[in-house]
């Protein structure tokens, strides 16, 4: 076998390091299964170990309490509606980006990246400066009777901000790495402007897209920074499941928030498996195109 890797630089159709001291590749195969296991796979045994510590009646018993069931409900709402916003949002900047040319091109990414370099702790006190009582907007808001800060609409806000980057960054690349000649053949033969997108751009970016909004679900129910800001920590009422974790922590509950942390190990867990499946779809796809271009090729 090591003969004919040296020989080919091959294994089963992909390319491998040759040339290297065998001592290298071991070094650097155990430092990354060492890094995996320490910041990986020992605290995902310790998140469901201090879950279960004190059997499977307490564990459920913590999962079904009524803060617990609120927390839960809270977070499906946020991921919900941020969700299918950035769904939306990120379609509409990524065809906008990777398909026409207009002023401000380079700002429009600039602003969608922003979310990734500024801490969520900040967003979340950007939306108080905004809404808060003593904000710019919170005479009016309060005069009115809407409440933004500490309520529902404030934990939404902040989840949509953290998450817009998500499904754009992801179709942006995807979409410029393809030419617009179906589009174009599309349009030459009829094709309205939805029929275009339905017919020849969705399913040329449906792996892409659905990529990106696993990772933006994953977030939005994972948030912590910026809710924790906006929420006002009312037990039963704005606390998502994050918070509703620190809370049981610092009573030191900790049977029943390593029970509700495991909800959220358990997302991770989905998270990762479905990425993997979309990847291994899409690369799948991405044979069949490249084995039938191929064949076209050569009966040509």
């Amino acid at each position: 076998m090591a003969t004919d890797i040296a020989n080919s630089g091959t294994v089963q159709g992909q390319p491998v390091a040759i040339g290297e001291p065998r001592w290298i590749r071991i070094t650097s195969i155990t430092v990354t299964l060492l890094f995996l296991g320490i910041f990986l796979f020992l605290p995902l045994i310790v998140v469901f170990t201090e879950a279960f510590k004190k059997g499977a009646e307490v564990y459920f018993e913590s999962i079904r309490e009524p803060d617990a069931l609120s927390a839960i409900q809270l977070t499906l709402i946020a991921a919900g509606m941020a969700v299918p916003l950035n769904l939306i949002f990120g379609i509409a900047a990524a065809w906008a980006i990777a398909k026409f040319e207009f002023p401000g091109k380079s700002f429009l990414i600039t602003l969608i990246d922003l979310p990734f370099s500024v801490s969520p702790v900040i967003s979340g006190l950007v939306y108080v400066l905004l809404f808060g009582l003593q904000g710019w907007l919170g005479p009016w808001l309060a005069e009115h009777d809407i409440k933004i800060i500490f309520a529902v609409p404030g934990i939404v806000l902040a989840t949509i901000f953290v998450t817009f980057p998500f499904v754009a960054r992801e179709l942006i690349p995807l979409m410029q790495s393809q030419s617009s000649e179906e589009e174009e053949a599309a349009r030459v033969l009829g094709a309205g402007g939805w029929q275009i997108f339905w017919r020849v751009t969705l399913p040329n970016i449906k792996w892409g897209l659905l990529y990106g909004v696993i990772l933006c679900n994953a977030r939005a129910m994972g948030e912590f920074g910026a809710v924790s800001v906006v929420s006002g920590h009312i037990r039963g009422m704005t606390n998502t499941l994050p918070l509703h974790a620190e809370i049981l922590y610092n009573e030191y509950n900790s049977a029943a928030a390593f029970a509700v942390a495991s909800l959220l190990t358990i997302l991770t867990l989905v998270t990762i498996a479905l990425k993997a499946a979309v990847d291994w779809k899409s690369q799948v796809e991405a044979r069949e195109v490249r084995a039938i271009r191929e064949q076209g090729l050569a009966e040509a």
